[in-house]
């Protein structure tokens, strides 16, 4: 009787239970977007190991993946006033040019993904154990905020510097390495297909300090625009005599699910101690990290 619920994805070659790709994104998006993550950079695991979605088209999938599925949580955080503006748009403003060669490193000198998840796995394991180590660092310190009061205050900008109150305490993000941090995410973010929000936001709580509640927000709107160029670029911009589009039906079943999952993700991201989120991050980031390198080495 099940075999009548499913599908076959012509672009991909998935054949899959249709009830499937929007259930497994509800899950991945629901606890990924309280970090602030959109859950593409499991996306392609799922899609390579588990459905056998191995083509250059499975990039721009994630992509549109992101373009369906990161409203939902968008919504929720302008809703609860922890959208930084100004990040997000010095966000986009590094990415997207980064997303572009990303593309035409991907076409050109990744269309095997072997050697590039070994250098993802070794990037995402490095920034997995600064996350960790913060935690274990100031585990004495981490407690939930407030929820009443979890928003952002005293907002200021300008081209060389962002800074905001947040629970009291002043936070100030220097423009210049934002951009330079956002530019070479969104290459190595335009080869794998995630938007670099995934990426980014390790390095900003890991290394700048940042609070996780504040970036949130700014990342999945970073994410969703980077996503919509990723699309384009894949669908329309020819390399090697072809172009890359992603499989339009499986991308937006992947979408529906997410778009749900991040909305209660976000909606449930202020009731959570912030180590725990900075654990959870770290802890999905050593385990996708083990993977890639041990597929490297095995395959």
């Amino acid at each position: 009787m099940l075999e009548s619920f499913k599908l076959l994805f012509p672009v991909s070659g998935v054949e899959t239970y249709f009830f499937l790709p929007p259930l497994i994104m509800f899950v991945i998006s629901f606890f990924t977007s309280i970090s602030g993550m959109s859950g593409a950079f499991l996306l392609l695991p799922v899609n390579m190991s588990f459905f056998g979605f191995t083509s250059v088209a499975v990039t721009s999938t994630n992509f549109f993946y992101n373009a369906i599925g990161i409203p939902g949580g968008i919504a929720r955080f302008i809703k609860e006033g922890r959208m930084v503006w100004p990040l997000a748009g010095w966000m986009v403003a590094g990415t997207l040019p980064g997303v572009l060669i990303g593309y035409y490193l991907r076409a050109t000198y990744f269309p095997n993904p072997r050697i590039f998840k070994l250098f993802v796995g070794l990037v995402l394991l490095f920034m997995a154990g600064r996350l960790l180590w913060t935690v274990w660092v100031g585990r004495k310190g981490n407690k939930k905020p407030p929820a009443d009061r979890c928003v952002i205050a005293e907002l200021t900008w300008n081209i060389q510097e962002i800074s905001y109150r947040f629970l009291g305490r002043p936070v100030r993000i220097r423009v210049a390495l934002l951009l330079l941090l956002s530019f070479f995410i969104g290459i190595v973010a335009g080869i794998y297909g995630i938007g670099g929000g995934a990426l980014l936001i390790p390095f900003l709580v890991g290394f700048m300090d940042l609070p996780v509640y504040t970036l949130a927000g700014a990342s999945l709107f970073g994410t969703f625009v980077t996503s919509v160029a990723g699309v384009a670029i894949y669908s329309t911009v020819p390399l090697q005599g072809q172009t890359a589009p992603p499989d339009w039906l499986l991308g937006f079943l992947y979408g529906i699910g997410g778009m749900a999952g991040m909305y209660l993700g976000a909606k449930s991201q202020r009731f959570v101690p912030e180590f725990l989120i900075k654990a959870l991050l770290g802890g999905i980031l050593a385990v996708i990290a083990g993977r890639y390198i041990w597929q490297y080495f095995v395959v």
